[in-house]
């Protein structure tokens, strides 16, 4: 470059000067590593997720970042106990004994870090497991339930009700975490979690892909909960009905206000044996120093999940879990904005700081430890900006965002997007699905961080209304967390 045009480089904003510098082959080419089947999908704990780490770390390195993970690494550790479970579900007492299918009919998971938990008891319908007093809505109404199987509906009752809740746009309360956590609040030693496609916003595949095979958690003490897990609802109609339950009446019974628990009269025994070990793996933290000597400690971080769920179920004859979209894609754009910025020579005010998480597909495990165990302080946490899959269709007239309302990064962002032609606009189905809850940006923003995730739009330029849409439909459908996931 000539020192005239070095000079005029020099001159231009340098927002500007980093758009300039992004590059697609960049990004290509990181998405096309990292969602290939040399990686085995990328799985928590497996020489794929371990590659990965090492490649990203060796990005950074390259980019010129800074390692700002534990004493003075790229690595920031996440501490962690992988159980493989193999579960058994059975009728004990108040109809003909039966064992449910695992993976068919049922799947269930450990609660506790133990190779061998068993829990027996009542099955109590719940309703949706809720107990939200700012709603004045209490689906448990002081009933004891120390020892029972609860059985539960996921998402909120605003998805039947538009007049309570925020209608069918999902709060926490709609969430299997909070239902979970209430359940043993309550004493329960067993949940299962009622499925059908449009309650859990995903399908069969989605829950059998994701519950079964390595099941990962966060080193905690153990509660009254001994397992969990999920049921299709074709299977539990024909069990209750064993006990003259109409489960469809229930369910509407569910939606109101004055519901309570319905004790079921069926005795349920579950088993979960797991193969079991701890170990740990790592987020990545890279950072690109800020300029400005009295902001630089404080950081923004972007920051994106690159684990996938490593190696599953064969779907005709591939049983690699690739990722490439959810969320290689993420990831491949977090490289593509270091480099951007370090080619176009951009030092912002305060530092960035780039965070590859661990774990989010286990349950936000990556971000949940490094909100509980910071690098760096929150309060020098300025901001985060968080990518869970992005676009590969093509150039779009807007783009989306996720949890702009909660804090003054929405007008920022607004103002960002409308200088670049670009309108914001919020995915409805996203709103329907709580992704808000579901990504990494999550813990952090419960932890007083600014937050917000941004994802593509669905106006695409040179296509038809409601092109983007039918996209979005069809991968949730044919592709999200299945072996087609892939380039």
């Amino acid at each position: 470059m000539s020192s005239r045009l070095a000079a005029q480089q020099a001159r231009r904003p340098p927002e500007a000067r980093a758009i300039a510098a992004l590059r697609g082959d960049v990004m290509w080419s990181a998405l096309r590593f990292l969602s290939d089947d040399m990686l085995e999908g990328r799985g928590t704990g497996a020489r794929g997720g371990q590659l990965t780490t090492q490649y990203l770390a060796a990005q950074f390195m390259a980019l010129g970042l800074e390692p700002a993970g534990d004493n003075g690494t790229w690595f920031h550790r996440v501490p962690i106990v992988t159980l493989n479970p193999a579960a058994t579900l059975e009728v004990s007492q108040g109809a003909p004994a039966r064992a449910l299918r695992y993976r068919d009919d049922f799947v269930a998971w450990a609660e506790r870090a133990d190779s061998s938990v068993s829990a027996t008891g009542e099955l109590v319908f719940v309703g949706f497991g809720i107990a939200a007093p700012e709603w004045r809505w209490d689906d448990y109404k002081g009933m004891d339930l120390r020892g029972k199987i609860l059985l539960m509906l996921v998402n909120d009752p605003g998805l039947r009700n538009p007049d309570i809740f925020r209608g069918n746009i999902l709060t926490y309360y709609g969430r299997w975490t909070y239902k979970l956590e209430e359940a043993a609040r309550r004493g329960a030693a067993g949940v299962l979690l009622l499925h059908n496609d449009t309650m859990a916003t995903y399908g069969w595949a989605t829950v059998r892909n994701s519950w079964t095979g390595d099941q990962v958690r966060l080193e905690a003490p153990p509660t009254s909960l001994a397992w969990a897990g999920w049921i299709q609802q074709p299977v539990a109609t024909e069990l209750l009905r064993q006990r003259s339950h109409d489960l469809d009446a229930l369910i509407r019974a569910a939606a109101r206000p004055d519901f309570r628990p319905v004790a079921l009269g069926l005795e349920l025994r579950g088993t979960v044996q797991s193969t079991m070990r701890r170990m740990t793996t790592e987020n990545v933290v890279g950072r690109l120093p800020g300029n400005d000597p009295a902001l630089a400690a404080e950081a923004v971080l972007i920051t994106g999940h690159w684990d996938h769920l490593g190696i599953g179920s064969p779907v005709n004859g591939d049983s690699i879990m690739n990722g490439a979209v959810d969320n290689a894609s993420g990831i491949a754009t977090m490289l593509g904005v270091a480099d951007a910025l370090v080619r176009g020579g951009v030092r912002a005010r305060r530092s960035i700081v780039f965070v590859a998480f661990a774990a989010e597909e286990k349950g936000l495990l990556g971000s949940t430890a490094f909100a509980t165990q910071p690098p760096l302080p929150h309060a020098q946490m300025a901001a985060l900006l968080n990518v869970d899959v992005t676009n590969l269709y093509g150039r779009t007239r807007d783009i989306a965002v996720l949890g702009a309302e909660h804090s003054s990064l929405g007008p920022l962002f607004e103002r960002a997007a409308r200088a670049e032609g670009l309108r914001v606009t919020v995915d409805s189905g996203a709103l329907r699905r709580g992704s808000f809850f579901r990504s990494d940006h999550f813990p952090l923003a419960r932890a007083g961080v600014p937050s917000l995730s941004w994802q593509s739009g669905s106006d695409f330029v040179g296509r038809p209304a409601g092109w983007g849409e039918e996209q979005e439909r069809l991968f949730n459908r044919d592709r999200y967390h299945q072996p087609d996931d892939e380039i």
